[in-house]
């Protein structure tokens, strides 16, 4: 285990198990009051993409998608359906695990917007949690992240494509608190753990962002990843493509314009998995 809070709530869900537990009706009201304010937030009426801005959630996100966020939001892909009620279900799991930290025992503080004030803007943002001095983020995953991403600290920053290890360090240069890590719950299983931001380095990050900021502001794009040669067997297919960075980016059929995908070419499977080529050897019909 990665933190002490990691073992009063494994105890805590072990009594629940065998019927030991209560939850006080003061947690479980703010339990339904943060869901509810979820629910609301989620599901309102009129929700629309927000107009562009940086923010602790988007500021670690590669510059050349923060570009097209800021002049061409228009031809991002649609969300899915599924989109809401995903964001709804993190929303809910942050609030009951909340719940389970208080109840177990867990003394922090909770939730406080803070702003990150920069020589050339300030970011605004709201933080998670904080326990024992040290902010922390709760974040819902599904199997494979929990399993890969969710790894270790250097395995989530090599996949940082939503730009976790930014927000995180923005969180903490801006409330004067120390970094802690991501507590990461699987919503397949309802497991979870602790995911210690062990070797980020504070001020590496914030100038990062401070990077990030001078070319959203200069207002200049450049692609932040070169296409990836495909591989089968350990040898080249003559293949280009995308780069896994860019795989849930909305805006990907626009910046690569020859993006074509299909099942995987070089699979023997009964179901290929989908790959995204740039360029193909030889042409392939659809």
């Amino acid at each position: 285990m990665n933190h002490p809070a990691e073992l009063a709530l494994h105890q805590f869900m072990e009594d629940a198990v065998k019927g030991k537990t209560n939850f006080s009706d003061k947690t479980i009201s703010q339990v339904g009051k943060d869901v509810m304010d979820a629910m609301k937030r989620q599901f309102g009426s009129g929700k629309t993409r927000d107009a562009f801005r940086l923010r602790m959630s988007n500021i670690g996100r590669p510059t050349c998608q923060l570009w097209y966020d800021k002049n061409k939001p228009e031809i991002a892909l649609p969300f899915p359906t599924t989109f809401i009620m995903n964001m709804m279900l993190g929303d809910i799991v942050e609030a009951v695990f909340k719940g389970l930290l208080k109840e177990a025992g867990v003394k922090y503080e909770d939730s406080e917007e803070v702003t990150l004030n920069l020589p050339n803007a300030n970011i605004k943002g709201t933080y998670d949690i904080v326990i024992n001095g040290s902010v922390d983020d709760i974040k819902s995953s599904s199997q494979w992240s929990y399993n890969n991403k969710f790894d270790s600290y250097t395995s989530l920053k090599d996949m940082d494509g939503f730009g976790y290890v930014a927000q995180l360090a923005g969180y903490a240069k801006a409330s004067g608190k120390k970094v802690g890590g991501w507590w990461v719950v699987n919503k397949a299983n309802g497991e979870f753990k602790y995911v210690p931001a062990t070797g980020l380095d504070l001020d590496e990050e914030i100038t990062k962002i401070e990077d990030t900021v001078d070319t959203v502001e200069s207002n200049t794009f450049k692609r932040c990843f070169e296409p990836e040669k495909e591989t089968f067997r350990g040898k080249e297919t003559g293949n280009t493509v995308l780069n896994k960075h860019c795989t849930f980016c909305s805006y990907r059929f626009d910046c690569w314009k020859t993006i074509q995908e299909l099942p995987a070419l070089m699979s023997q499977a009964k179901s290929p998995k989908t790959v995204a080529y740039i360029e193909l050897a030889q042409n392939v019909s659809s």
